[in-house]
Protein backbone atom coordinates (compact mmCIF):
# COMPACT_ATOMS: atom_id res chain seq x y z
CA UNK A 1 0.00 0.00 0.00
CA UNK A 2 1.80 3.10 -1.25
CA UNK A 3 0.81 6.52 -2.52
CA UNK A 4 -2.50 6.59 -0.64
CA UNK A 5 -4.07 9.44 1.33
CA UNK A 6 -4.96 7.88 4.67
CA UNK A 7 -6.52 9.14 7.90
CA UNK A 8 -6.11 7.14 11.11
CA UNK A 9 -8.54 8.19 13.83
CA UNK A 10 -7.01 7.19 17.16
CA UNK A 11 -3.32 7.10 16.25
CA UNK A 12 -1.78 8.31 19.50
CA UNK A 13 -1.18 4.83 20.95
CA UNK A 14 -1.76 1.10 20.54
CA UNK A 15 -2.66 -0.41 17.19
CA UNK A 16 -3.38 2.99 15.64
CA UNK A 17 0.10 4.28 16.44
CA UNK A 18 1.85 1.22 15.00
CA UNK A 19 -0.34 1.33 11.89
CA UNK A 20 0.62 4.98 11.42
CA UNK A 21 4.32 4.10 11.55
CA UNK A 22 3.92 1.22 9.07
CA UNK A 23 1.86 3.22 6.59
CA UNK A 24 4.00 6.35 6.79
CA UNK A 25 7.11 4.27 6.14
CA UNK A 26 5.52 3.07 2.90
CA UNK A 27 5.31 6.66 1.64
CA UNK A 28 1.60 7.29 2.12
CA UNK A 29 0.23 10.73 3.00
CA UNK A 30 -1.07 10.22 6.50
CA UNK A 31 -3.46 12.24 8.63
CA UNK A 32 -3.37 11.19 12.28
CA UNK A 33 -5.83 12.18 14.98
CA UNK A 34 -6.26 11.61 18.70
CA UNK A 35 -6.78 13.38 21.99
CA UNK A 36 -3.10 13.37 23.01
CA UNK A 37 -1.47 15.82 20.63
CA UNK A 38 2.05 15.41 22.01
CA UNK A 39 2.08 11.71 21.07
CA UNK A 40 0.82 12.55 17.58
CA UNK A 41 3.63 15.04 17.05
CA UNK A 42 6.17 12.43 18.15
CA UNK A 43 4.97 10.34 15.20
CA UNK A 44 5.06 13.33 12.86
CA UNK A 45 8.66 14.06 13.83
CA UNK A 46 9.65 10.63 12.50
CA UNK A 47 8.07 11.30 9.09
CA UNK A 48 7.72 15.10 8.86
CA UNK A 49 7.18 15.14 5.11
CA UNK A 50 4.08 13.00 4.91
CA UNK A 51 2.24 13.15 8.27
CA UNK A 52 -0.47 15.69 9.08
CA UNK A 53 -1.72 16.09 12.66
CA UNK A 54 -5.13 17.04 14.03
CA UNK A 55 -5.74 16.68 17.77
CA UNK A 56 -9.41 16.38 18.77
CA UNK A 57 -11.88 14.15 20.61
CA UNK A 58 -14.37 12.24 18.45
CA UNK A 59 -16.79 12.24 21.37
CA UNK A 60 -17.27 15.94 20.59
CA UNK A 61 -19.54 15.03 17.70
CA UNK A 62 -20.54 18.64 16.98
CA UNK A 63 -16.94 19.57 16.08
CA UNK A 64 -15.50 16.24 14.88
CA UNK A 65 -16.67 16.54 11.21
CA UNK A 66 -15.10 19.98 10.89
CA UNK A 67 -11.73 18.71 12.08
CA UNK A 68 -11.89 15.81 9.62
CA UNK A 69 -12.79 18.13 6.74
CA UNK A 70 -9.90 20.44 7.54
CA UNK A 71 -7.42 17.56 7.86
CA UNK A 72 -8.45 16.01 4.54
CA UNK A 73 -8.21 19.37 2.80
CA UNK A 74 -4.62 19.71 4.04
CA UNK A 75 -3.85 16.25 2.66
CA UNK A 76 -5.42 16.97 -0.72
CA UNK A 77 -8.03 14.24 -0.49
CA UNK A 78 -8.80 10.89 1.10
CA UNK A 79 -8.60 7.29 -0.11
CA UNK A 80 -8.73 5.36 3.16
CA UNK A 81 -9.97 6.12 6.67
CA UNK A 82 -9.19 3.82 9.61
CA UNK A 83 -11.11 4.11 12.88
CA UNK A 84 -8.80 2.90 15.64
CA UNK A 85 -10.21 5.07 18.44
CA UNK A 86 -12.03 3.14 21.14
CA UNK A 87 -12.28 2.37 24.82
CA UNK A 88 -12.63 -0.89 26.69
CA UNK A 89 -13.07 -1.36 30.43
CA UNK A 90 -13.86 -4.32 32.66
CA UNK A 91 -16.89 -3.16 34.64
CA UNK A 92 -18.42 -5.99 36.64
CA UNK A 93 -19.80 -3.47 39.16
CA UNK A 94 -21.84 -1.78 36.40
CA UNK A 95 -20.60 1.69 37.25
CA UNK A 96 -22.74 3.74 34.85
CA UNK A 97 -20.11 6.44 34.40
CA UNK A 98 -17.77 3.78 32.97
CA UNK A 99 -20.47 2.34 30.71
CA UNK A 100 -21.51 5.80 29.56
CA UNK A 101 -17.96 6.75 28.58
CA UNK A 102 -17.63 3.63 26.43
CA UNK A 103 -20.97 4.31 24.77
CA UNK A 104 -19.99 7.92 24.04
CA UNK A 105 -16.76 6.86 22.34
CA UNK A 106 -17.52 3.44 20.85
CA UNK A 107 -21.03 4.28 19.64
CA UNK A 108 -21.51 8.04 19.28
CA UNK A 109 -17.96 8.98 18.33
CA UNK A 110 -17.57 5.93 16.10
CA UNK A 111 -20.82 6.63 14.27
CA UNK A 112 -19.95 10.28 13.74
CA UNK A 113 -16.65 9.37 12.07
CA UNK A 114 -18.05 6.42 10.10
CA UNK A 115 -20.93 8.51 8.74
CA UNK A 116 -18.66 11.38 7.80
CA UNK A 117 -16.26 9.04 5.98
CA UNK A 118 -19.02 7.13 4.17
CA UNK A 119 -20.67 10.34 2.98
CA UNK A 120 -17.31 11.71 1.83
CA UNK A 121 -16.64 8.55 -0.16
CA UNK A 122 -20.20 8.55 -1.48
CA UNK A 123 -19.75 12.02 -2.89
CA UNK A 124 -16.32 11.10 -4.24
CA UNK A 125 -17.56 7.84 -5.75
CA UNK A 126 -14.99 5.56 -4.11
CA UNK A 127 -13.06 4.99 -0.90
CA UNK A 128 -12.21 2.50 1.81
CA UNK A 129 -13.54 2.64 5.38
CA UNK A 130 -11.85 0.43 7.97
CA UNK A 131 -12.71 0.09 11.65
CA UNK A 132 -11.16 -1.96 14.43
CA UNK A 133 -13.92 -3.76 16.32
CA UNK A 134 -13.36 -6.82 18.54
CA UNK A 135 -14.24 -10.48 18.93
CA UNK A 136 -15.88 -9.31 22.15
CA UNK A 137 -18.69 -7.97 19.97
CA UNK A 138 -19.75 -11.46 18.92
CA UNK A 139 -21.36 -12.32 22.30
CA UNK A 140 -22.18 -10.62 25.58
CA UNK A 141 -19.70 -10.38 28.44
CA UNK A 142 -20.53 -10.35 32.15
CA UNK A 143 -17.18 -8.67 32.89
CA UNK A 144 -17.58 -5.88 30.32
CA UNK A 145 -21.22 -5.50 29.22
CA UNK A 146 -20.89 -2.12 27.52
CA UNK A 147 -17.68 -3.04 25.74
CA UNK A 148 -19.12 -6.18 24.16
CA UNK A 149 -22.38 -4.39 23.33
CA UNK A 150 -20.69 -1.37 21.74
CA UNK A 151 -18.41 -3.59 19.68
CA UNK A 152 -21.46 -5.57 18.52
CA UNK A 153 -22.96 -2.23 17.45
CA UNK A 154 -19.85 -1.39 15.45
CA UNK A 155 -19.82 -4.77 13.70
CA UNK A 156 -23.47 -4.43 12.64
CA UNK A 157 -23.05 -0.78 11.64
CA UNK A 158 -20.16 -1.64 9.33
CA UNK A 159 -22.21 -4.48 7.87
CA UNK A 160 -25.03 -2.03 7.21
CA UNK A 161 -22.72 0.44 5.47
CA UNK A 162 -21.31 -2.37 3.33
CA UNK A 163 -24.84 -3.29 2.25
CA UNK A 164 -25.64 0.37 1.58
CA UNK A 165 -22.57 0.78 -0.65
CA UNK A 166 -23.56 -2.31 -2.64
CA UNK A 167 -27.09 -1.05 -3.27
CA UNK A 168 -25.84 2.42 -4.19
CA UNK A 169 -23.43 0.75 -6.64
CA UNK A 170 -20.46 2.73 -5.34
CA UNK A 171 -16.85 1.54 -5.09
CA UNK A 172 -16.84 1.93 -1.32
CA UNK A 173 -15.09 -0.87 0.57
CA UNK A 174 -16.00 -1.39 4.24
CA UNK A 175 -13.63 -3.56 6.27
CA UNK A 176 -14.23 -4.85 9.80
CA UNK A 177 -10.94 -5.63 11.57
CA UNK A 178 -11.92 -7.97 14.39
CA UNK A 179 -8.99 -8.64 16.77
CA UNK A 180 -8.67 -11.10 19.58
CA UNK A 181 -6.14 -10.24 22.28
CA UNK A 182 -3.41 -7.81 21.21
CA UNK A 183 -0.65 -6.65 23.52
CA UNK A 184 -1.88 -3.09 24.11
CA UNK A 185 -3.32 -1.27 27.16
CA UNK A 186 -6.79 -2.07 25.75
CA UNK A 187 -6.36 -5.76 26.58
CA UNK A 188 -7.86 -5.59 30.08
CA UNK A 189 -9.65 -8.93 30.26
CA UNK A 190 -8.77 -10.91 33.43
CA UNK A 191 -8.28 -14.01 31.24
CA UNK A 192 -6.12 -13.70 28.11
CA UNK A 193 -4.58 -16.15 25.64
CA UNK A 194 -3.05 -16.04 22.15
CA UNK A 195 -1.98 -12.45 22.89
CA UNK A 196 -0.45 -11.08 19.67
CA UNK A 197 2.41 -8.57 19.59
CA UNK A 198 1.00 -5.27 18.37
CA UNK A 199 3.48 -5.14 15.46
CA UNK A 200 2.31 -8.54 14.19
CA UNK A 201 -1.34 -7.49 14.49
CA UNK A 202 -0.69 -4.24 12.62
CA UNK A 203 1.06 -6.04 9.74
CA UNK A 204 -1.89 -8.42 9.34
CA UNK A 205 -4.29 -5.46 9.41
CA UNK A 206 -2.39 -3.81 6.55
CA UNK A 207 -2.55 -7.07 4.59
CA UNK A 208 -6.32 -7.31 5.16
CA UNK A 209 -6.78 -3.72 3.97
CA UNK A 210 -4.69 -4.41 0.86
CA UNK A 211 -6.91 -7.42 0.11
CA UNK A 212 -10.06 -5.30 0.57
CA UNK A 213 -11.56 -7.89 2.90
CA UNK A 214 -15.02 -7.52 4.41
CA UNK A 215 -13.94 -8.98 7.76
CA UNK A 216 -10.49 -9.93 9.01
CA UNK A 217 -9.73 -11.70 12.29
CA UNK A 218 -6.47 -10.59 13.89
CA UNK A 219 -4.42 -12.64 14.27
CA UNK A 220 -5.76 -15.15 11.76
CA UNK A 221 -6.04 -18.02 14.26
CA UNK A 222 -8.85 -16.10 15.98
CA UNK A 223 -11.15 -16.97 13.08
CA UNK A 224 -11.48 -20.43 14.67
CA UNK A 225 -12.45 -18.95 18.04
CA UNK A 226 -14.86 -16.53 16.36
CA UNK A 227 -16.73 -19.39 14.73
CA UNK A 228 -16.90 -21.39 17.95
CA UNK A 229 -17.87 -18.37 20.05
CA UNK A 230 -20.58 -17.22 17.63
CA UNK A 231 -22.32 -20.61 17.60
CA UNK A 232 -21.69 -21.60 21.20
CA UNK A 233 -25.03 -22.70 22.72
CA UNK A 234 -26.54 -20.24 25.19
CA UNK A 235 -26.58 -22.75 28.03
CA UNK A 236 -22.79 -23.00 27.76
CA UNK A 237 -22.16 -19.30 27.11
CA UNK A 238 -23.98 -18.13 30.23
CA UNK A 239 -21.73 -20.35 32.37
CA UNK A 240 -18.50 -18.80 31.09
Amino acid sequence: MTGKRIVIVGASSGIGSVLATLLAAKGNALGITGRRGALLYELKNKYPGNIYVSSFDIQETHTCPGYLEELVQQMGGLDLLIISAGNGEVNEALDFSVENEMIALNVCGFTCVADWAFNYFLQQGYGHLVAITSLAGLRGSRQAPAYSATKAYQIRYLESLRQKAFHLQKEIIVTDICPGFVDTPMAKSPVKFWVAPVEKAAKQIVQAIDRRKNTAYITRRWQIIAWIYRYLPDFIHKRL
